[in-house]
């Protein structure tokens, strides 16, 4: 699907959606670098808001790498690769999981989605305005580092999130991350979770050390700590049985420690209207801010 073909899916072509659907919070979960457990917050995060009763969309935005589809063990007919392509729309490439997740598959293994252009990133964001159903949150799991569909996908929802561990590597990729998220696309406010720590004090001290350098390099950019999940062996148990360790393993360490993240971020209340950048679901924004009005 070439750029024109993505943006012809804009709702504002379609009749308007305002007064069905209410706005819906957008959560981005992303990284420095690849490895730090990026995916397996995003699907446990997820599915934990499903099973709490939130209606809930999980949208694979690892492009090139996709993988969330394999973590659920699940076999999707169509992918975003397919609804690039022009082969399907939005509805078609929707699978359900866990508790009526919803879950937007993308491909693995297919260059081209990798190295899609920024105009397309933009396309991709506005076609899910056009989303028919009725959702409160949706997670949308990047792929690792800098690249243009990463910065678009984390402009265009309300919330990011960094995962970071306790590696040098992992805290420089992610402070270069925020930075060029700040600097760049004008994102002022993150939370950070410390994945794979020993204990609890462990990620305290990972935030801590991120916050420093974020605070004295980049004043205007407030980063908040939204929790640490344990190395656990029963997550990897989980991950072989292609399931998700919140219902796998439901009393693990992971799991008790993902689960409290999900009730935080329940309690975010839904945007109450549109910024004026790319965003997920725009047209719901705006039409609360018109009712609001």
């Amino acid at each position: 699907m070439s750029p024109d073909h993505l943006l012809q899916t804009n709702p504002r072509s379609t009749p308007p959606l305002a007064g069905a659907f209410h706005p819906v919070r957008v959560v981005a979960v992303t990284g420095g670098k690849g490895g730090v457990g990026k995916t397996n917050l995003s699907v446990n995060l997820a599915v934990s808001l499903a099973e709490m009763g939130k209606r809930t969309l999980l949208m694979d935005a690892d492009l090139g790498l996709a993988n969330v589809d394999v973590l659920l063990g699940l076999s999707p007919k169509f992918t975003l690769a397919d609804l690039v392509a022009g082969r399907c729309g939005l509805e078609d490439v929707l699978v359900e999981g866990p508790d009526g997740l919803l879950i937007v598959p993308a491909s693995s293994g297919f260059r081209h989605m990798a190295e899609l252009q920024p105009a397309e990133h933009v396309g991709l964001v506005n076609v899910f305005s056009e989303l028919q159903r009725a959702l409160d949150v949706m997670v949308v799991d990047t792929a690792a580092g800098i690249t243009d569909s990463v910065l678009t996908f984390c402009q265009a929802a309300q919330d990011t999130v960094v995962v970071v561990c306790d590696e040098p590597a992992s805290i420089t990729d992610a402070y270069a991350l925020i930075k060029v998220l700040s600097r760049e696309r004008g994102v002022d406010r993150v939370h950070v979770v410390a994945n794979m720590v020993r204990d609890p004090n462990e990620g305290r001290r990972l935030y801590e050390k991120l916050a420093r350098v974020c605070e004295r390099f980049l004043g205007d950019v407030a980063l908040h700590y939204l929790g640490a999940v344990p190395q656990d062996d029963w997550l990897r148990r989980a991950v072989q049985r292609q399931q998700a360790v919140v219902k796998a393993y439901p009393g693990s360490p992971s799991a008790r420690a993902i689960g409290e993240i999900a009730r935080m971020t329940a309690r975010w209340q839904p945007p109450s209207g549109a910024r004026g950048n790319v965003e997920f679901f725009v047209e719901r924004m705006i039409g609360a801010r018109g009712v609001a009005a």
